[in-house]
């Protein structure tokens, strides 16, 4: 005569095996799962509970346990149902108390709330006050700047600009114009020291200033290709001599092949003035379009500027000017051996629309 509760018998399915199969031999599995697959793929042998537990190193009951939820519920069964932990501590209407003030109050004599302040004013710990404030992304700590344009003329600005990258006239060749100024020549006062496993590569703090350079670049919208020129000083000779790069860089076609030249950049000083300005007047070809004021950011020139700052100059370390104006030339030229033109994708309605949300 049979003793104690009736096993169930355990058939399993093809695609159940190949699962269970998976679950206890891949690697990612945690080891609590893979457990539990082989006992169920033991007990799909129609081994008894206490040769599989023999086979697995685990006890009969733990067997007979498994062996029972996959019987109910198949391989869903074998994850563990969620607990439902600790009641909360906090009433929502302490929650919504602290969300409250951080947003509308500030504390005395200070100009944001620390998570110890609001402890203290809530009567709650430092630990939940950051919860909360986590949970609904709050962060009185950090501050970030912005700067709206004042330019009367900025609406149009911006569709003039953004439709020559999203829809650039026929045959003409769209080129974004702008200096870097200030390149300081740094040169560590030591010797950096290399990378090495699980340690960056070190600088000293301290360096010794050997001169600066103004990058002059063009970047053409449609190939990425840049011109560069680099020169000591910034002002309008220099940038009237960048202009005549760019007309021998882009020289001038037959007028059936198209031949505009569309100069996008801002309102500096020196792109205004009266020499500049009869040059142009001489060269019909160069149609300028100014960005609006303070609004450096639609000038995909500055792109380029951003790379080559973080990838060639911050990091750099340079005994002289001409050192520093090889390392600019040697990126330019490597840049320009596959250049890959920046894609603008966003329309100006959108950008109104962004900027519209984020004041309101």
């Amino acid at each position: 005569m049979s003793k104690g509760r009736p096993v169930e018998e355990i058939k399993l399915t093809e695609n159940e095996r190949r699962k269970l199969e998976l679950m206890a031999s891949r690697p990612k599995s945690s080891q609590r799962d893979a457990q539990r697959a082989s006992i169920i793929l033991g007990c799909g042998q129609g081994l008894s509970n206490q040769a599989v537990a023999r086979n697995i190193g685990v006890c009969a009951q733990t067997v007979g346990k498994w062996r029972s939820r996959f019987a109910t519920g198949r391989i869903e069964a074998l994850s563990d149902a969620p607990r439902t932990g600790a009641p909360r501590s906090i009433s929502d209407e302490k929650v919504e108390q602290v969300v409250t003030e951080t947003l509308e109050q500030k504390p005395k004599a200070r100009t944001h709330w620390s998570s110890r302040l609001m402890a203290e004013k809530a009567g709650i710990s430092d630990h939940s006050v950051r919860r909360i404030w986590k949970a609904f992304g709050l962060k009185p700590h950090l501050t970030e700047g912005f700067k709206l344009s004042k330019d009367p003329m900025f609406v149009e600005k911006v569709r003039d600009i953004v439709g020559l990258y999203l829809n650039p006239p026929e045959k003409a060749i769209v080129l974004c114009v702008d200096e870097k100024s200030q390149c300081q020549a740094l040169e560590r006062t030591q010797p950096i020291l290399p990378m090495r496993p699980g340690i960056p590569e070190r600088q000293s703090h301290d360096y010794e200033r050997h001169g600066t350079l103004s990058l002059f670049a063009a970047y053409d919208t449609a190939t990425g290709r840049v011109l560069g020129k680099s020169h000591a000083r910034h002002r309008s000779r220099e940038f009237l001599k960048f202009l005549k790069e760019i007309d021998a860089a882009w020289p001038e076609q037959k007028e059936e092949d198209g031949h505009q030249l569309h100069i996008i950049m801002d309102n500096y000083a020196t792109h205004k003035t009266e020499a500049v300005q009869r040059w142009l007047k001489r060269h019909p070809r160069f149609y300028i379009h100014f960005t609006p004021t303070g609004a450096s950011w639609i000038n995909l020139v500055e792109r380029f500027f951003g790379k080559i700052t973080s990838e060639t100059i911050r990091r750099g370390s340079f005994k002289s000017v001409h050192q520093l104006r090889k390392a600019m030339n040697d990126y330019i030229e490597m840049h320009n051996e596959e250049p890959e033109p920046f894609k603008w994708t966003a329309t100006a309605d959108s950008i109104f629309e962004k900027m519209t949300n984020s004041l309101s």
